[in-house]
Order: structure tokens, then sequence, then C-alpha cells
């Protein structure tokens, strides 16, 4: 039952902490920043929020604002959503994708020379 809580939990806050970031901050940088994720923990106390960046090259610079605008974001979450307590965010690079397409281009490496 406490998984379930959790688990819908961390849902709304990836879409909520998504609309915080396209409506209400002022950094241009942090508008096209995509939440992938997000893990919290069983007290409720710290919340792990996993995101990318369309430019890779930039992704330590969006991480810095990120947590700098942390206490902001978890301020506007604790308006939006009803929870006794909102848990501190820490903001991490989503590093599975880029993993996933090294992955993918490995196959296809290896798909090309099967073929030849």
């Amino acid at each position: 039952m406490e998984n379930i809580r959790i688990e819908r939990l961390e849902s709304t806050f990836q879409e909520e902490i998504s609309m915080i970031l396209m409506t209400e901050v002022r950094d241009e940088d942090l508008r096209f920043v995509t939440i992938t994720g997000c893990d919290i923990t069983n007290d409720l106390s710290f919340a792990k929020v996993y995101f990318t960046v369309l430019d890779a090259t930039r992704k330590k610079d969006v991480t810095e604002s990120l947590n700098k605008a942390s206490s902001f974001i978890r301020g506007r979450l604790s308006e939006k959503i009803e929870i006794r307590h909102t848990p501190e965010l820490k903001f991490v690079y989503d590093e599975s994708i880029a993993y996933g397409e090294k992955i993918e281009n490995i196959l296809e490496e290896i798909h090309e020379k099967e073929q030849n």
C-alpha cells in the first residue's frame, strides 16, 4: 500500500515539476529541461529528480541551476500537492538515455558487420 502511494507521488512530482519549469521559472535554460523520473524516499524526506537536456554539453550548468532553484520549485510543489511534508529536491542528470543510445549504436554496428 505504501509503495503505491510513493509511486503515485513520484508520478505527480514528475508532472508538476515539468509544469513549474515550463511556466514559472525565469531561467530560459531551465525551460527546455525534460524531467524523466523521480525517486522519493519512503519517509518522504528526499526526492531525487532525474532530467535530461537537449544540449548535453550544458548538463553541468543546468544541474547547478536546477539545484539552486530547488527551494523555489519545492515551495511551488508544496502549494500544488497536498502532503504534510514536501521532500527536499536533488536534481540528477539522467544518464540512462545516453547509455541507451550507446547500446543502440553498438547494435547497429554489429548488424552492419553481419550484413557485410
